[in-house]
């Protein structure tokens, strides 16, 4: 398949698919940039939810003068729907959905058929192989992993995962894409866990261990952590704020990918998910919440 593309100034509308928190950072932090944006979720409620969050986002960053344009402008660049089918003018389009990969796939499938030629895929994933995700579709080689940071519109960085068949167009205008929306990029290879959850969820995994062995209590493994290394939040705060459901599927991914025995996922974090335990957005986690 020929690549059109060749430059982000080509790049006018963008697809986002997921209206969760990730896909609603990503919407807003790429609508500021003066990208049109269609924000697809299959539930209503969740795109109401979206652009709530989205609004009151940008207030509180038009109150203190960083934002270039007032929030009614930037809000109307976001269109939403139900469809996918209404991606079909989208030059590139951005995954960010939960981390399961049979979902991810079959979204992928069906964007490969409505978008154009020219367009890129990417997928927000945090630990799933990019090259498999492609595999799903006919343009391995306009494929990408694109894994912003939580929460999108206060992070600096986008991890850029290429795929084994992504070309090096597509990097260059995903990496400047990622740019355009005031990103710094850093680039990784297909392993499991990318760069950050390669090293980050092992400790956040083996924080869980000192836990369960009874080292010490939740609030000094955190403590700990954060004045000992200049941390700005301890692993299991960091874990809850995350969701420990998240951590157990990159843990498994790691695990499973990997064949090593240190990636094998602690007892205890596979207890709290088990037990509904997920983080602030359940309301318990390792520590309680108001849900």
């Amino acid at each position: 398949m020929t690549m059109e593309l060749t430059q982000t100034t080509q790049i006018k509308r963008v697809g986002v698919v997921g209206a969760g928190q990730m896909g609603n950072g990503i919407a807003q932090v790429l609508a500021q940039s003066g990208f049109n944006i269609c924000l697809m979720d299959v539930s209503e409620i969740s795109l109401k939810k979206a652009l709530s969050s989205i609004e009151k986002s940008l207030a509180k960053l038009f109150e203190k003068g960083k934002l270039p344009e007032h929030p009614p402008v930037i809000l109307g660049r976001i269109k939403t729907t139900t469809h996918l089918a209404d991606f079909k003018n989208c030059d590139f389009a951005i995954e960010a959905v939960s981390e399961n990969e049979e979902l991810k796939k079959s979204i992928f499938k069906q964007l490969d058929e409505i978008l154009p030629a020219h367009a890129i895929l990417a997928s927000n994933t945090s630990s799933l192989p990019i090259t498999r995700l492609a595999s799903s579709t006919k343009r391995a080689e306009q494929f990408i992993g694109m894994h912003f940071m939580n929460p999108v519109p206060v992070m600096q960085l986008v991890e850029i995962i290429r795929g084994h068949a992504t070309s090096e167009n597509t990097y260059q205008i995903t990496k400047a894409l990622s740019e355009q929306a005031g990103k710094t990029t850093v680039c990784s290879q297909d392993y499991p866990g990318f760069i950050v959850n390669r090293i980050l969820m092992p400790m956040i995994n083996e924080a869980f261990f000192t836990l369960m062995e009874g080292i010490a209590t939740p609030e000094d493994i955190d403590a700990g952590m954060k004045l000992g290394t200049n941390q700005p939040m301890g692993p299991l705060t960091l874990a809850d704020f995350i969701g420990l459901d998240t951590c157990l599927a990159i843990m498994k991914v790691l695990h499973e990918g990997l064949g090593d025995s240190k990636y094998r996922p602690c007892p205890l974090l596979k207890k709290y998910v088990d037990a509904g335990y997920l983080g602030r957005k359940s309301g318990r986690g390792v520590y309680p919440y108001n849900a």
